[in-house]
């Protein structure tokens, strides 16, 4: 074995951690990153790499990389984190959980944020669905042959609020087609940068991946024919995407920099469609993006909120210190699958959401 085999066999090797570090030089530059791994790394298919990509197993200089069809760069580092092989069940997990609701088909649960719903790369422990593993136990008669449960809908990692989860597949059946259906009542509040114009409204704008950034998603204004439906579609995979809101109270008003204005704003956002990040993108494109939003956000602060009074530097603060979307799920409204009985549950907003509120009504 020559000295250049030795060197590839090495650099298309796992570690200790089971991950493979590669860096890409002069000749692998203008490759596509699939194949290029594909090449690199035995024993991993080009199609299982393409998922995992988009998974958001690999990362290039420490960031998350989701584009399989990248052309290389001489000098990237590209690290890739495949799940556990050796048994990917989730399990369960002594995790405390806020339960609003349970029966012997389904349980809703208050979720805080912070906690991811279902494991994924990056977060294959300390999620809802190990919590609800080990809470649940022998209650789970299960999912497609499988004692786990069923999730139907899901909530983002720092968006906190009300979920349900079915603990059988007939409960799973009804929720689902229930939520396919749009027969399910789910009301958000959410505080945004400035104030909708006007107060009440309708957002109808279809949703797909941000063609620059995969793990993102944006409003898709793009449209075309599709003959077997006989009307005009979203292009690019997006899906129709409907959100009605309602400005509750606005902050601010008087230190806004147009007459009607306001800093900031409470709004109640009702979802006709479920899709990704849809209250997040949705209001943003408005031009209200979510306080503390990482990804769809504006970064900290409020355009007009001047330092050098209480209540100003008592708001920066604590917007400052606000690390998550101010966004929670608050009514979570549906017909049992089971026993067919209306049911609808409430719960306030945590602590630093009400923190939040808080010092925005002292402005």
């Amino acid at each position: 074995m020559t000295a250049d085999d030795q060197t590839l066999k090495s650099e298309g090797a796992p570690d200790e951690t089971g991950a493979y570090t590669l860096a890409v030089d002069a000749e692998a530059a203008g490759a596509r990153l699939d194949k290029w791994l594909a090449e690199k790394i035995t024993g991993i298919t080009r199609t299982r790499l393409k998922t995992l990509i988009e998974g958001g197993a690999l990362t290039r200089g420490g960031e998350v990389f989701t584009t399989p069809s990248w052309k290389l760069r001489e000098g990237e580092e590209y690290r890739l984190t495949p799940p556990p092989l050796e048994d990917p069940a989730p399990k369960p997990e002594a995790i405390p959980l806020d339960v609003v609701y349970e029966d012997d088909d389904l349980i809703v649960v208050n979720k805080p944020a912070g906690l991811v719903v279902h494991p994924a790369p990056g977060a294959w422990s300390g999620t809802l669905v190990n919590a609800l593993l080990h809470h649940c136990g022998d209650s789970l008669s299960g999912i497609g042959g499988a004692r786990r449960p069923g999730i139907v809908h899901r909530i983002d990692k720092d968006t906190s609020g009300l979920l349900v989860v079915a603990k059988h597949d007939a409960a799973h059946q009804g929720l689902s087609a229930a939520f396919s259906t749009h027969d399910i009542e789910r009301v958000y509040e959410a505080i945004a940068v400035g104030a909708p114009r006007p107060g009440v409204g309708t957002i109808d704008a279809p949703l797909g991946r941000n063609v620059r950034d995969r793990t993102k998603m944006a409003v898709v204004d793009e449209w075309e024919y599709d003959e077997e439906e006989d009307a005009h579609v979203p292009k690019r995979g997006a899906r129709l995407a409907v959100t009605h809101y309602k400005v509750i109270e606005a902050f601010g008003r008087t230190r806004a920099k147009l007459k009607g204005d306001a800093l900031a704003s409470l709004i109640e956002c009702t979802l006709e469609t479920g899709r990704t990040h849809q209250i997040r993108v949705h209001l943003a494109s408005i031009n209200c993006p979510l306080i503390g939003d990482q990804v769809y956000g504006r970064g900290p602060g409020l355009s007009g909120l001047k330092p050098g009074e209480p209540a100003a530097d008592h708001a920066i603060e604590t917007i400052r210190n606000f690390r998550r979307q101010a966004l929670h799920a608050r009514v979570l409204g549906f017909t049992h699958p089971v026993t067919g009985e209306a049911m609808r549950f409430e719960r306030e907003a945590p602590e630093d959401f009400q923190a939040l509120l808080t010092a925005l009504r002292a402005l």
